[in-house]
């Protein structure tokens, strides 16, 4: 079995044909084919390595499936005795992609 480790928005994912990853927004409609930056290429066995320095170029081959909202997350600022609170949400945007091929 192959897999690739990429990387899309200052992460990296491990990934193979198949995966549905959850990523940072990516441009691009739901249906649209995108490509991404690959570090690394192997299977499980260990016979066919390649390894980018820094990387092998855009190798990878996905399909956005969906874009979407993470859950709120609260950002309290409490300090005591001073009156002081901040109260701040934030939901970040999400793209849900299908790795199709290696």
């Amino acid at each position: 079995m192959n897999f690739a480790v990429i990387t899309s928005g200052g992460k990296q994912y491990a990934v193979s044909p198949g995966t549905r990853v959850k990523l940072e927004k990516l441009d691009g409609k739901e249906g649209d084919s995108v490509m991404f930056q690959t570090l690394f290429i192997g299977d499980t066995e260990g016979n066919k390595i390649e390894m980018g320095t820094p990387s092998l170029g855009e190798k990878v081959q996905g399909k956005i499936l969906k874009h979407f909202r993470g859950d709120k997350i609260s950002i309290v600022k409490f300090k005591r005795k001073v009156r002081y609170r901040r109260n701040r949400g934030h939901r970040q945007h999400f793209t849900e992609v299908e790795i199709t091929k290696l």
